[in-house]
């Protein structure tokens, strides 16, 4: 019998396509039709990430361990960042026993919608370690600008 960790999120998301699936006839018959993210009803987990805002630009930093850099694609569109990807299973020992198995396997996704004031032509991703960095660097408008306080 194969343990599997439970995910509060997965449950919510299985309630979120049930819902979906459920009004669909509603939103399809008013005009009103409701387009779902297939890529992340189908990931089976997510990476954790942290953000950070400098004056320059913004920094991604995804901890996607174990997976392959061919086995990972960044993606920009409409405002949104996405990441997205699988880290394969490892090979079942027929000797050994498992008394525990915490990490995920199979598909991941993950999504940023970034800010306006962007350099869309500029992002820059750098996979190393199991740490995906994704640089954003922001346009001249967008960045904090000094004001000098004249004394008299």
């Amino acid at each position: 019998m194969a343990l599997i960790k439970w995910n509060p999120s997965r449950e919510l998301l299985r309630v979120e396509r049930d819902l979906n699936r459920l009004f669909k006839p509603f939103w399809d018959k008013f005009g009103m039709g409701k387009t779902t993210d297939e890529n992340y009803e189908l990931a089976s987990w997510a990476p954790l990430a942290d953000i950070v805002e400098n004056n320059n630009e913004y920094l991604v930093k995804l901890d996607i361990p174990g997976v392959d850099k061919k086995d990972v694609k960044v993606s920009y569109s409409n405002g949104v960042l996405s990441v997205s990807g699988e880290r394969k299973e490892e090979k079942e020992s027929k000797d050994a026993n498992y008394y525990r198995c915490e990490r995920s396997y199979g598909k991941y996704y993950r999504s940023f919608t970034l800010p306006e004031g962007i350099k869309e032509d500029k992002i820059d991703a750098e996979f190393k370690n199991g740490t995906l960095t994704i640089v954003i660097p922001k346009a001249e408008e967008s960045k904090p600008k000094q004001i000098d306080i004249k004394v008299n």
